[in-house]
């Protein structure tokens, strides 16, 4: 059954099925679960079972899709992460240790970045020399120039004071409070965060940041800027339509995501559209290799682990940034006892349990 009790078919696959469409091309997703072609239907093995085949038209020249494999989802024919809570759908990597032992393991170089396969990196956000002393200090941990295409994260570490005013264009910029607490204006509208909220600047806003006592946000640019830039005396007026901004950590509405947990922050409920922001929790477990059609960052809160790649790995710790590209094969596994907290930032894309 599926989760407004309709029947649902026979799961043919507990994970989804990565595939390429192209405009033009329709295609016949299997909803019986039988068919030989999966996971498209081949003409014959849903007869008999009260299920037909689901159209869907391509309306770009080219997309890149997961279409679903467990017949359950909510959103047909794409996967909606619904496998990741049946039996199989959630696995650890069974790779054996001797194997894990034999990878490389990547060393941090003088910017404190370890790099691993391909451009996926770990790094660990350490205080520069030219602005020790500074009343506030930026540092881009994520960008184009460090290997990323869509997204971009900074770290904004601020001492007692207001930091200066910024923007970042046609940029959505999405805040999270890492340590302490703020008072962020938005465009002459303010809003008080504490330690583990999230925030949506709309595009064309700028922002700052007041705080007593030295706090730590990360401030990610979507898609990505190079640069926080010294906000315009043309930016934008506050965006009345969009009035809640703000958004904390609720027990009431995570997500279970097999062993693990995650809960959306800034989302499209606060006007963020093909992106989104979550916190969420890993157990003492290792996930199965995977990938995703979003490309990733990741901030360690608490606890300790190890990012494993196909050829290499890394220590991850408390305070370190995880940069996932898009398609990349990766597990992150939890070695703390009592377990590990992550922030995340997706884009493009708005579900962070879709993954291939």
């Amino acid at each position: 059954m599926t989760d407004d009790g309709s029947r649902a078919g026979v799961t043919a696959s507990p994970r989804p099925y990565y595939c390429e469409l192209r405009r033009g091309r329709p295609i016949a997703w299997c909803r019986c679960g039988r068919s030989q072609r999966q996971p498209f239907c081949d003409g014959r093995s849903h007869q008999g079972t009260g299920f037909e085949p689901l159209i869907y038209r391509p309306q770009e020249a080219w997309e890149e899709v997961l279409l679903c494999g467990c017949k359950r989802t909510g959103t047909p024919p794409f996967c909606d992460g619904t496998h990741n809570n049946l039996p199989g759908g959630y696995r650890a990597d069974a790779r054996s240790e001797d194997v894990r032992n034999g990878l490389r393991r990547a060393q941090a170089d003088d910017r404190g970045i370890a790099r691993l396969d391909g451009r996926c990196y770990v790094v660990s956000p350490a205080p520069t020399a030219d602005s020790r002393g500074a009343p506030f200090r930026i540092r881009k941990l994520i960008g184009r120039s460090l290997g990323a295409e869509h997204q971009s994260l900074f770290e904004l570490e601020a001492g007692s004071g207001t930091t200066p005013s910024f923007g970042a264009g046609s940029a959505d910029v999405i805040l999270f409070v890492a340590r302490g607490s703020a008072t962020i204006e938005i465009s002459g509208r303010t809003f008080e965060v504490r330690e583990r909220d999230g925030l949506h600047v709309r595009p064309g806003e700028w922002f700052r940041a007041a705080s007593q006592t030295c706090s730590r946000l990360f401030v990610s640019t979507l898609p990505a800027a190079e640069s926080l830039t010294p906000a315009l005396s043309s930016a934008a007026d506050f965006d009345d339509r969009f009035p809640d901004r703000v958004r904390g950590v609720d027990e009431a509405i995570r997500s279970e995501m097999g062993p693990r947990y995650f809960q959306m922050l800034v989302d499209s409920a606060v006007g963020l559209r093909g992106a989104a922001q979550f916190i969420g929790h890993i157990p003492p477990s290792r996930a199965e290799m995977h990938r995703h059609l979003y490309e990733e960052a990741l901030m360690v809160l608490s606890g300790r682990g190890i990012l494993w790649n196909e050829e290499s790995r890394a220590d991850v710790r408390a305070g370190d940034v995880i940069f996932l590209p898009r398609k990349h094969a990766h597990s992150l596994e939890c070695t703390d006892t009592d377990g590990m907290d992550v922030a995340g930032i997706i884009y493009p894309g708005d579900n962070p349990s879709l993954n291939y």
